[in-house]
C-alpha cells in the first residue's frame, strides 16, 4: 500500500493536467467561434455583390457592414469608389441620416470630378428633405412654430448645388420641383408663424415674420396669406399708411382674394402644399 501512493498522486496530478488542458482548448474554441469571419477572404467583388443582394433584400444593416467591409480591406479601385457613395444612400434607408451626410459629404470632397458626384448632390438633398418634411406627417400634434426649418434650407442648397453644377444630370429636373416645393414649404412656414403671433396678439412679430416671408419668398404662393396678415397686423397696430400699402398690394397682385372673406383661419396644416 505504502508504495502505491506515489503512483495514485501521480496519476491525479496527471489527470488535473488533462482537465486543464481540455478546458483550455475548450475555451480557446469558443473563442475561435465567436471571433469567425466568414467573409475573410472575400474578394472585392464577392463583397460587393453581398452588399448589393442585401439592399435588394432591404436588409440595410447587412448591406452597411458588407460595403464598410469592402472599402476597408480595398481602399482603393472601382469597388471602393462604388462602396462610398452607396454608403451614403445604405446609411440612409437604415435609419441613419447623419451617417449618411456624412458619407455624401465624404464621397464629394474625395472624387470631385466622380462621374456620380451629381447623384451625392442629389441624395443630399433627399435627406434633408425627408428629415424636415417626409416625416412632419406623423407630427401632426406638434407646435410648428418651434420646427426648425434648417433641414429644409440645406435641402434646396443641395439641389440648387446640382441644378447649377450639373444642369444637364438626370437629377436635375427632380430636383428643381423639390426645390419650388421647398420654396413654398419655407415661406409657409414664416406664414404660419405669422399667423400664429397674430392669434395670440403679438402684432409687431407678426408683420416682422410676414414682412421676412414676403421678401425672401416673393413668388411663393403663401405670399398671399403674409400680405394679408400684413395688412391685419398694420390694422391692428394703429398703423394706417402701412396698412393701406399692403391692402394695395395684395389687391394689385391677388384681385380676388379669398382672405378678405376668410380670413386667415386655416384647419389644413401648412406643410401640406399639395
Amino acid at each position: 500500500m505504502m508504495r502505491s501512493l506515489p503512483a495514485f498522486a501521480s496519476f491525479t496530478a496527471g489527470l488535473r493536467y488533462l482537465l486543464a488542458v481540455l478546458a483550455l482548448a475548450t475555451l480557446a474554441g469558443c473563442s475561435t467561434t465567436s471571433d469567425y469571419d466568414e467573409t475573410a477572404g472575400w474578394s472585392a467583388g464577392r463583397l460587393y455583390a453581398a452588399a448589393k443582394e442585401s439592399q435588394a433584400e432591404g436588409n440595410w444593416d447587412t448591406a452597411v457592414k458588407m460595403l464598410e467591409k469592402l472599402e476597408a480591406r480595398y481602399p482603393y479601385g472601382r469597388f471602393a469608389q462604388q462602396a462610398q457613395i452607396e454608403l451614403a444612400y445604405v446609411y440612409w434607408k437604415s435609419g441613419e441620416p447623419g451617417s449618411a451626410l456624412a458619407a455624401a459629404d465624404r464621397f464629394i470632397k474625395l472624387h470631385p470630378n466622380h462621374p456620380a458626384v451629381d447623384y451625392a448632390y442629389y441624395l443630399k438633398g433627399l435627406i434633408n428633405f425627408n428629415e424636415d418634411l417626409g416625416l412632419v406627417a406623423h407630427l401632426s400634434n406638434q407646435d410648428l412654430t418651434e420646427r426648425d426649418p434648417k433641414a429644409a434650407r440645406e435641402a434646396f442648397e443641395s439641389f440648387k448645388e446640382l441644378v447649377e453644377r450639373f444642369p444637364k444630370s438626370k437629377y436635375a429636373a427632380d430636383s428643381i420641383k423639390r426645390m419650388n416645393y421647398l420654396v413654398n414649404a419655407l415661406a409657409s412656414l414664416e406664414v404660419h408663424v405669422a399667423r400664429y403671433y397674430m392669434k395670440r396678439g403679438a402684432y409687431i412679430a407678426a408683420a416682422n415674420r410676414a414682412q421676412v416671408a414676403v421678401e425672401t419668398y416673393p413668388q411663393a404662393p403663401a405670399i398671399e396669406e403674409a400680405l394679408y396678415i400684413l395688412y391685419l397686423a398694420y390694422d391692428k397696430l394703429g398703423m394706417e399708411d402701412l396698412r393701406d400699402d399692403a391692402d394695395r398690394v395684395l389687391r394689385k397682385n391677388f384681385p380676388e382674394s379669398r382672405f378678405y372673406s376668410t380670413g386667415i383661419e386655416r384647419k389644413t396644416p401648412w406643410w401640406q402644399l399639395w
